[in-house]
C-alpha cells in the first residue's frame, strides 16, 4: 500500500512539472509575440520558440513567419525576420 502512495505521488509531481514547463513555454511565446508585434511585424501567435542564448530566441509564428529576437550590445531589443 505504501508503494502505491509513493508511485501516485511521483506521478502527480511529474504531471505538475510537465504542466509547469508548458505554462512557462506558453508565457515565453506570449512575450515573444508581443515583442514582435511592438516592432510592427506580423505574428498572431508564437507556436514554437527556441532559446539560442541569454535574451536570444528564434520564434515561429502560426502564420509561418520566423523571427530572431535578441538584445543587442546597446541593450535594445532587435527583431529580424528569418
Amino acid at each position: 500500500m505504501q508503494r502505491i502512495r509513493y508511485a501516485s505521488a511521483a506521478a502527480a509531481l511529474a504531471a505538475l512539472g510537465a504542466a509547469s514547463a508548458w505554462a512557462a513555454q506558453d508565457a515565453i511565446g506570449k512575450d515573444l509575440a508581443a515583442t514582435i508585434a511592438l516592432q510592427g511585424l506580423p505574428c498572431d501567435k508564437v507556436v514554437d520558440s527556441k532559446r539560442n542564448g541569454d535574451s536570444d530566441y528564434t520564434a515561429t509564428c502560426r502564420d509561418g513567419n520566423r523571427y530572431h529576437v535578441f538584445v543587442d550590445a546597446n541593450g535594445r531589443v532587435v527583431v529580424k525576420k528569418l
